[in-house]
């Protein structure tokens, strides 16, 4: 596994006395990194298959997928050591788990060793664990064995959100938000780790969508502080979080679907995901920018930290608000780097944003105010009114 460091300059902008901040963020990886011109070849010799329609489906996905690179936990060793893996139909839910628990607790716990590093104080400060994966299952859960690795106190109160796909980063942040402003002095680590094995399936003519994935996801982890009132001196606060909430779209939960079988999970993702997110992100995202004030016409003065679920829903998100290209480069660099990584990718958004708005200069480069989304099972979007106080 590898981990991220990422710098951060000062701050000209002060955090509101009692409102919840992004105090550090964090990344971790593993060590596979795989190139998505190469990775089509890979994936058919590894699992044995030889049709040649499915592999030029896959091709053409490669490419409108816009992901140049990605990080995975699957490798040779592992096709080695469980060929059983890339064999349709045989119950292989177990050999996942074993791999998925222990790669995501690792992962977990180099992102967030690189987080409490750029946050600058000791772990022993940390009082509340959130806890994001869609790609393990087990009791106790991986919040346990983070704070174990981490040495975190047992006195440590823990949060885990398991399975909430894409969205479940912006719901951590959001429950963090929570914490820390209903108990003052709190410092909370949010940590997210995800690995595609749990889903690694190979190629059939049953099963089209499969390749969507394989296309389009990666592996890694995230973490963040989250903390009111920071300390002067000591803290250096990146985001502050205004206002958080979620929205969930009666009779589309079939949309995304995921099921935990003896094969692992399945996933189904539906050709109108796209649309039906263009054709409900106005209001959401109108609820909140009313709250200080901003209307329809104000989307360009307001920076955009996106879930990259990917190229179509970035697209729609686009032209449905008329944002100028640049608005969503932090998240097209985030898929273009690491694919969609689902619950991680808000954290690499994130460390993409600071440095886009150190990099553009006046009025489209200086946006104080703007939103933190994301789209998951349900479906669900989250959303949170946020100030960069980097700039």
């Amino acid at each position: 596994m590898g981990s991220g460091e990422i710098m951060y300059g000062s701050s000209s902008r002060k955090a509101n006395p009692g409102k919840a901040t992004v105090l550090a963020l964090g990344k971790a990886f593993p060590h596979q990194l795989v190139m998505q011109e190469f990775l089509v070849d890979g994936y058919f010799k590894n699992t044995n298959c030889d049709d040649p329609d499915l592999k030029q489906k896959l091709t053409r996905l490669c490419k409108t997928t816009t992901v140049k690179t990605r990080y995975v936990v699957m490798s040779e060793e592992i096709l080695k050591k469980y060929p059983e893996l890339a064999i349709e139909g045989l119950p292989t839910v177990k050999q996942r788990l074993d791999i998925c628990n222990k790669a995501v607790t690792q992962m977990a716990i180099e992102a967030s060793q690189a987080c409490i590093k750029n946050w600058g104080r000791p772990v022993s400060d940390i009082t509340h664990l959130v806890y994001v994966s869609s790609s393990e299952a087990r009791l106790p859960g991986g919040d346990l064995y983070l704070a174990r690795g981490l040495g975190l106190s047992p006195e440590t109160n823990r949060v885990m959100l398991y399975f909430c796909g894409c969205s479940g980063g912006v719901a951590g942040l959001r429950v963090a938000k929570d914490i820390a402003e209903n108990n003052p002095g709190s410092r909370i680590l949010l940590a997210t780790s995800e690995t595609t094995i749990i889903g690694f399936k190979p190629p059939s003519a049953d099963r089209p969508y499969d390749l969507v994935g394989v296309a389009l996801f990666g592996d890694g982890a995230g973490a963040m502080i989250i903390g009111s009132d920071p300390v002067s001196g000591i803290e250096r606060p990146l985001f502050e979080l205004h206002t958080a909430i979620q929205h969930f779209l009666p009779d589309t939960e079939k949309i995304i679907d995921g099921r935990l079988t003896e094969e692992g999970i399945s996933f189904k993702l539906s050709r109108e995901l796209p649309q039906i997110i263009e054709d409900n992100i106005e209001g959401f995202c109108d609820k909140l920018m009313g709250i200080v004030g901003f209307c329809d016409k104000d989307y360009n003065k307001m920076f955009w930290a996106v879930h990259p679920g990917g190229p179509a829903i970035l697209n729609r998100l686009e032209k449905r608000l008329d944002l100028l290209p640049e608005k969503l480069n932090a998240s097209r660099r985030a898929l273009m780097d690491y694919g969609n990584a689902s619950s991680n990718t808000i954290v690499y958004v994130l460390e993409y944003m600071m440095e886009e708005s150190l990099k553009v200069k006046g009025d489209q480069g200086d946006s104080e105010w703007g939103l933190i989304l994301a789209f998951g099972p349900g479906i669900t979007f989250e959303g949170i009114l946020a100030r960069n106080l980097t700039i």
